[in-house]
């Protein structure tokens, strides 16, 4: 009783040490969203999008729901031609090599490497800079989104960060950060029907398929309890045309819902189950 009760005052960086063999294939399964995950849209407004977000008053959506790929933000690179590779690893010894773009100002790459850090105060994920791994995170800076690739997928792999609006919230940069180690959102969770009402009324046509739920079998919850609170749930409006919730919770919850500020207890816990051990 005595050591749960420490476990839940003491940051969980301090008993965290990266899991044994990391270069098995990893958990997740892509496959169920198909090819469209693979897709670079020819026709991206997420520029203008971003531009008239910035202008509305806070609450309503966040920056990487508005991207041009699946659910906003997920994309995977097509790995020969032909030929799309739904699965990925877990990062080797919980180490993710990266590099930053010239192109951001001190302010972004400061504000990126504070993101790091609340990694390695939390959790037993490491950043470190790239200097000649082949696997390796490049942090770029295109006016199309906040968005990532999923887990590591070999090779080099984009992490994007637009400029001014995917910097309003440490929580952003976490979230995408998230991905890159092998997350998908909570709202899509095989069990979340249980916790959460889709308004699909309220969804815009084209993006019905974001809310598609994770397969069972492709993907791990840890034994963690669905989280309204996740740096990786989306907003309440998250999709919508009319403005209107596209995503109602079932049980009374006084937080909000897409929040940004930082890790719930529960993302933790997740990272640590996935990478760290806990002894």
């Amino acid at each position: 009783m005595l050591v749960s009760l420490l476990l839940l005052f003491i940051p969980a960086g301090v008993f965290c040490a990266p899991i044994g063999d990391e270069d098995e294939p990893f958990d997740l399964d892509f496959s169920q969203l198909g090819e469209e995950m693979y897709r670079i849209e020819e026709r991206n407004d997420t520029l203008k999008l971003l531009e008239e977000w910035s202008s509305i008053e806070d609450g309503g959506m966040n920056p990487e729901e508005m991207g041009p790929f699946v659910q906003g933000d997920l994309y995977q690179p097509v790995v020969a031609k032909n030929a799309v590779k739904f699965k990925s690893k877990k990062w080797k010894n919980a180490i993710v090599p990266y590099k930053i773009s010239d192109d951001f100002g001190n302010g972004e790459v400061q504000m990126i490497k504070n993101a790091f850090k609340i990694f390695r105060q939390k959790t037993c994920i490491r950043f470190v800079p790239r200097v000649n791994q082949r696997d390796y995170v490049s942090i770029e800076r295109s006016s199309n989104g906040c968005w990532s690739t999923v887990g590591r997928v070999g090779g080099r792999q984009v992490l994007n960060l637009q400029q001014d609006d995917c910097f309003r919230r440490v929580g952003t940069i976490l979230h995408e950060l998230m991905h890159v180690i092998g997350f998908l959102h909570e709202h899509t969770r095989y069990d979340r029907d249980q916790f959460v009402d889709i308004n699909y009324l309220n969804v815009r046509f084209d993006a019905i398929g974001n809310f598609w739920k994770e397969s069972k079998d492709g993907t791990r919850t840890y034994g963690i309890g669905y989280d309204l609170g996740s740096v990786m749930h989306y907003s309440q409006k998250a999709f919508s045309w009319n403005g209107f919730h596209t995503v109602e919770p079932k049980v009374k919850y006084s937080g909000r819902i897409g929040q940004r500020d930082g890790f719930s207890n529960k993302d933790i816990k997740r990272i640590t189950s996935m990478y760290c051990s806990s002894s």
